[in-house]
């Protein structure tokens, strides 16, 4: 059978749509760069979905914003510990620092989630980095009495008499800034069972004994005494 010319047209019109031959141009792909600064915004607000969907687009899981906060650093601010996950199993940097000198790890001692620690320790974080007043992740739970959080990063190698810019180890720091209750007192003991130094003083030479009596502390006092406080 003899195919004339004509009947060809439908075909080829075809192949050249197909192709983009009669004119148009492929869209092009998104640069994946402009996706970086929604991944982080979608971090902050817990959105998982549309973390997950940026990650398969392309956004860099260690972007970071005007402010140097990674989408991990401010999962870890809202608390929000499946969208952490996902970001570390997608290679999230946890170290990361952001101008406040806050990462996940510090950010979690300060809102005290041991749901987010354990998140953050599966990406085995530094624990020698310290936030804007040179304290680790420890210190900032034990002022801010987060006994769980506490309990939970003592059985990390976190050092427990690091000594922040102001002086105080996380021990002086509970009491200093604690306010004596049970919290504070547990967490006190949680620090002397870890092996705190309880007579290293701050740097005028008060001693932790010497701060809880001050503040009229007795339970704190009697537990530091019988640790061989002086």
């Amino acid at each position: 059978m003899t195919i004339k010319r004509w009947q060809l047209i439908p075909t080829v019109l075809a192949l050249l749509l197909v192709s983009g031959s009669l004119g148009q141009t492929p869209a092009k792909p998104m640069n994946s760069a402009s996706l970086d600064p929604e991944i982080i915004e979608a971090a902050a607000r817990g959105d998982l979905a549309e973390v997950q969907d940026l990650l398969r687009r392309g956004a860099n899981v260690n972007a970071r914003d005007a402010t140097r906060r990674t989408a991990l650093t401010a999962a870890a601010r809202g608390d929000h510990v499946a969208v952490a996950r996902a970001l570390i199993a997608a290679g999230a940097d946890p170290d990361l620092q952001d101008s406040n000198r806050n990462n996940a790890l510090l950010v979690s001692g300060e809102t005290g989630s041991v749901a987010m620690l354990r998140e953050v320790l599966r990406a085995n974080p530094d624990l020698t980095r310290t936030n804007r007043f040179g304290g680790t992740a420890l210190i900032p739970a034990a002022h801010r009495g987060h006994v769980e959080y506490v309990r939970e990063i003592l059985k990390t190698k976190i050092d427990v008499d690091h000594v922040n810019n102001l002086g105080w180890t996380a021990l002086l720091e509970a009491i200093i800034l604690g306010e004596g209750g049970a919290r504070h007192t547990e967490i006190v003991r949680l620090l002397i069972a870890a092996g705190a130094d309880v007579n290293l003083a701050d740097r005028e030479g008060v001693t932790p004994l010497a701060h809880a009596k001050r503040r009229g502390y007795a339970a704190i006092a009697r537990l530091l005494e019988r640790a061989g406080a002086r």
